[in-house]
């Protein structure tokens, strides 16, 4: 193993990677732990080897953002899953005490390189006595076995593992020397996520059973009680095989492509995967950016007609103030601009305000608990229009409109709103639209929206639909 794999740069030989990891090991300080190791590759696409990353525990993670990070990972090398209150504290400590206790054997890997834990959340703050069987929990917190990550041309290859002994450190070194010639060697395959999916939604069930809450939805902001209620709908498919969501992100990532397209993957049966175009946060560097993105038309609509819309321009505002609010709240400096721009996202056009502070020293997850859910996913006031949802919504969440990320060893961090979304369990997969209702909705429009949001994945997916 004394060859570079072919086209790794700067260029790399086995011999001189072990000799790294074993002079990193004899300076430790613990008698084992997590061992970190990443070595260079280039011209791989994370998304198309996602299945090549091969590892006996179930787990797949994307994060597709290209043209920025792209992120495949896959198996669990430490894991977290609990349910009930202090979700986003724990998380953070798990991540913090993970990422802390990993020894570094490639200490010059770039940032897109780093060490991440992936981080999952469901919409509701679960309990044990309230979580429906088969739910997501509250927070599933990941540090990956294997991450395939590139940014621009340059891509890496990182494994963790458990090192008890130079030994240990030895095998894990071969391991990813033999991972990354394998991807090198099969990169340039054809075909490899190719097929068709197809499958059925039965016209009109989703708007008979959205039609009644929709309704009380309308009584309740135009008489005062809430200033903005998300109501959302879910409609089952049935498909004619299971899913491979690789196929589906890919045609994503042509129709999406302002988005970003992400994957949690728990076992082949069950995927949860959409293109967000809503950041909850990002933090890099200490400069913390926030999405406000509400406010939709269809792109066969005059885009003027968005911006001059009284309705979607006051739902628009009050998702603004209430970000703006709650990071001011914790001593920040938030700036906005005056006016919200238009954002594409394939069939979609909406209003879009970026929300921007320095937050030195600041912990990505509790600011992602105290925004968690904004006023674009759920209502104002917060509490009250969380306890509708319960009662309007006759289905859970799960991780509908709930964050999906990862943080990294360096404390940057993003976050997306999971909107845009399936689940598929097995051969069913389902759906999840909603739309924002304020004084002044009508409901007919309303209907109009969140048929135009299902037909985006289920376009995608060559569904035989009917209905709108």
């Amino acid at each position: 193993m004394s060859a570079a794999p072919h086209d790794c740069s700067p260029a790399v030989h086995f011999s001189d990677l072990l000799e790294r990891a074993l002079i990193v090991w004899d300076q430790r300080q613990a008698d084992d732990g997590v061992f970190g190791l990443a070595i260079p590759l280039q011209g791989l696409d994370p998304l198309l080897q996602l299945a090549d990353l091969e590892d006996a525990d179930p787990f797949r993670f994307l994060w597709d953002g290209a043209p920025g990070l792209c992120l495949a990972a896959a198996g669990r090398c430490h894991h977290l899953e609990l349910s009930g209150p202090r979700r986003f504290e724990l998380a953070q400590r798990f991540s913090d005490i993970t990422l802390g206790r990993i020894l570094e054997g490639t200490p010059e890997a770039p940032a897109q390189a780093r060490s991440r834990i992936l981080l999952a959340f469901s919409f509701f703050e679960q309990t044990g006595e309230l979580q429906p069987q088969g739910s997501m929990p509250s927070v599933q917190a990941v540090l990956p076995r294997w991450q395939l990550s590139r940014h621009g041309r340059q891509g890496w290859l990182r494994l963790h593992g458990i090192a008890q002994q130079a030994s240990d450190v030895r095998s894990l070194t071969e391991s990813l020397w033999l991972m990354a010639e394998k991807l090198q060697s099969w990169r340039s395959w054809p075909g490899k996520v190719s097929g068709n999916l197809s499958g059925r939604i039965t016209p009109g069930d989703w708007e008979r059973r959205y039609t009644t809450a929709l309704q009380r939805g309308l009584e309740l902001v135009n008489g005062g009680e809430l200033h903005k209620l998300v109501l959302a709908v879910r409609h089952s498919v049935s498909l004619t095989s299971t899913l491979d969501p690789v196929l589906l992100l890919k045609r994503l990532r042509h129709q999406q492509a302002g988005s970003c397209r992400f994957l949690w993957q728990r076992n082949q049966q069950d995927s949860f995967f959409g293109a967000s175009p809503e950041r909850l946060l990002s933090l890099r560097n200490g400069q913390l950016r926030c999405d406000a993105l509400a406010g939709t038309a269809g792109r066969n609509d005059h885009a003027t007609s968005l911006l001059n819309s009284d309705k979607d321009r006051r739902e628009h505002e009050l998702v603004v103030q209430a970000i703006t609010e709650h990071l001011s709240a914790q001593g920040l400096q938030p700036r906005r601009p005056r006016s919200p721009q238009l954002a594409r996202h394939g069939q979609l056009i909406h209003l879009h305000t970026p929300i921007t502070t320095p937050a030195p020293g600041q912990s990505p997850l509790a600011l992602a608990g105290v925004l968690h859910p904004t006023p674009a996913v759920a209502g104002l006031p917060r509490r009250e229009a969380m306890n509708w949802l319960r009662s309007l919504e006759p289905f859970d969440r799960d991780g509908y409109a709930a964050p999906i990320g990862w943080i990294d060893s360096s404390g940057d961090a993003e976050l997306r709103v999971a909107i845009r979304c399936g689940h598929a369990r097995g051969t069913q997969l389902d759906l999840t639209a909603g739309a924002g209702l304020v004084r002044g909705s009508v409901a007919e429009r309303e209907l109009q929206e969140v048929g135009l949001k299902l037909t985006v994945l289920a376009d995608q997916l060559d569904l035989v639909s009917g209905g709108r």
